[in-house]
C-alpha cells in the first residue's frame, strides 16, 4: 500500500460520520443536523470517497434528511394548530363585537 493511498484511507476514516445511528441524529439540534447534511452532500459531490464510504455517507445523509423532514413537519403542524387557535379567537372576538352593536 502506497503512502498516498494510506493517507487517503486515513482521511476518509476521519470524515466518516460520528453520529451514524438514529438516536445520535435525533439528539442533534436542527442546525447541527443541517450542517451535517451539508457536509455529507459536499463530501459526496467531491468524488473523493471510495464506493463503500460513499454508500455509508449516502445512508447517513438519508437518515439526516428523514430526521430534518420529520422535524419540519412537526413544526408546520404546531404552526397550523396555533393559527387555528388564533382564528378561533378572532371569530369569538368578532361574534362578541357584533352582539354589542
Amino acid at each position: 500500500m502506497s503512502d498516498e493511498s494510506l493517507n487517503y484511507n486515513l482521511e476518509s476514516m476521519e470524515s466518516a460520520p460520528k453520529h451514524a445511528n438514529s438516536d445520535d441524529i435525533e439528539s442533534m439540534s436542527f442546525r447541527e443536523a443541517m450542517a451535517a447534511l451539508n457536509k455529507t452532500v459536499a463530501q459526496l459531490e467531491g468524488n473523493t470517497l471510495e464506493l463503500e464510504e460513499s454508500l455509508k455517507q449516502y445512508e447517513y445523509g438519508v437518515k439526516l434528511l428523514a430526521s430534518l423532514q420529520k422535524r419540519l413537519n412537526g413544526a408546520q403542524q404546531q404552526i397550523e394548530e396555533l393559527m387555528g387557535k388564533v382564528d378561533k379567537s378572532a371569530m369569538t372576538d368578532e361574534q362578541s363585537d357584533s352582539t354589542l352593536s
